[in-house]
């Protein structure tokens, strides 16, 4: 008997020994292919020569250094490593252990800039409906998935959430991407108005959504309009990358290709690839230049900030990723995967829709492709096509609740940028396979 806590208490996991490339090895031999990163983490696959070198590295030199008393060589080199690569105006790295931390000090960095400024009675942040930040209270508050939020509520900060940008059942009937962005904008706008413009602090939103909703990416113009809403009311453009940043939609940023400049984002997953635990918080000089020029001091911390072990992996990850052209690679292997997607379940009875970017592809069942009516919640369709797909060796990252948190069924497959074409094609194979399993028993 474990004596974890684990996610699911009644559920026996296969114990994980091994890893290799693209896949991850049990205890009794069996092989899996990482389709999905784990949760689109592990963009080198496992076990890299390289990232588990410098980790040994740093480890013979210095594992642990506490930032209250020292910077470190590999974090000061990987904040250079990022500001050189992040969007227009982004000019500081703040270093933590995750995904969640990092939305953490976006939201203090946020609220503490405009009290820097004189401007304390901004309390406020939107964001959207099925959206996902993560897993602490502030990230959770600011989350839209009102499964995760729901017993939860009591201990949540107020957020106001708007419409996502979700193009497969948030269009209407005969709406042109134009007419559609600008209905959001006018949305966003209201709300920012209706909450009194001097009291909002950002609006925070994923460029691609990731686990929610399942690789759902904005239509074109999007968020240049936001950003419009946003600078017109003084607001804040928070995006979230944690998921789909570092070269997994086939740029570094994903908001590269929206055409915005964030005033902050965050990373984390991709960063250090899964061999550390490591997240970051990328803010911009109007940000940390108006702290620098008032109290000087930025008032939050944690224990683990700036690990240098941990900078050292993902300094590591993100040399190997630029030095051998895997972010230009995740393009071309992004449109293979597209196309062996559409033509297994482009005309596939339980998939309504099949949307992404890169290496970040996401699949949407419904029980009825005209009405896009979902199946219903108790099916667990989900869940199953999980457990169908590990008895056939692989993982992928399968989620319900995907209209309203309840209701809907999509998965997301996000593989290492090393995957070969070749196993792409075992990949949506063995993933057609499992569905068609579960479909014929539900």
């Amino acid at each position: 008997m474990s004596h974890i806590l684990h996610r699911q208490l009644r559920h026996n996991y296969p114990i994980a020994v091994g890893g290799s490339g693209i896949e991850i090895i049990d205890r009794d031999g069996k092989r899996y292919i990482d389709a999905c990163g784990g949760a689109a983490v592990s963009c080198l696959g496992h076990n890299h020569p390289i990232v588990v070198e410098a980790i040994k590295n740093q480890l013979d030199h210095l594992a642990y250094a506490h930032t209250g008393f020292f910077t470190s060589e590999p974090a000061e080199a990987l904040a250079d490593h990022l500001i050189k690569h992040a969007p227009d105006g982004i000019e500081s790295a703040y270093f933590v252990a995750g995904g969640s931390e990092a939305i953490e000090a976006a939201m203090k960095l946020a609220r503490q800039y405009f009290l820097e400024i004189d401007q304390p009675d901004r309390r406020y942040f939107i964001a959207r409906r099925q959206s996902y930040h993560g897993n602490t209270l502030g990230a959770l508050a600011i989350g839209g998935n009102a499964w995760r939020r729901r017993q939860f509520e009591p201990l949540l900060i107020d957020v106001a959430h708007v419409s996502p940008c979700y193009a497969y059942r948030g269009c209407e009937d005969g709406e042109t991407d134009h007419a559609y962005v600008a209905r959001l904008a006018a949305e966003l706008d209201t709300t920012i108005t209706s909450l009194g413009a001097d009291q909002v602090i950002a609006f925070v939103a994923e460029p691609v959504v990731g686990a929610t909703m399942g690789a759902v990416p904005a239509v074109p113009g999007y968020f240049k309009a936001m950003r419009e809403v946003c600078d017109r009311h003084g607001v804040l453009l928070i995006l979230d990358e944690v998921m789909c940043g570092m070269g997994r939609t086939g740029t570094l940023f994903a908001s590269e290709q929206d055409g915005v400049c964030p005033d902050i984002v965050t990373i984390a997953k991709g960063l250090g690839a899964g061999y550390q635990s490591i997240g970051a918080a990328l803010a911009s000089q109007k940000i940390v230049g108006a702290i620098s020029d008032g109290s000087g001091f930025f008032q939050h911390g944690h224990t683990y900030l700036g690990h240098p072990t941990a900078c050292a992996a993902a300094l590591a990850v993100q040399r190997t990723v630029q030095e051998e052209g895997l972010v230009a690679r995740v393009r071309d292997l992004g449109k293979a995967l597209e196309q062996r997607l559409h033509h297994r379940f482009g005309d596939h009875p339980a998939v309504g829709d099949i949307r992404g970017r890169g290496l970040f592809w996401g699949l949407e069942f419904v029980e009825d492709r005209v009405t896009k009516a979902p199946f219903p919640p108790e099916k667990k369709l989900h869940a199953k096509i999980k457990q169908a797909a590990m008895a056939r060796g692989l993982m992928c990252y399968p989620m319900g609740g995907t209209l309203d948190g309840r209701v809907g069924d999509h998965l997301l497959l996000a593989p290492p940028f090393i995957v070969r074409e070749t196993e792409l094609n075992v990949i949506v194979d063995r993933l057609a396979h499992a569905i068609d399993d579960v479909l014929a028993s539900v």
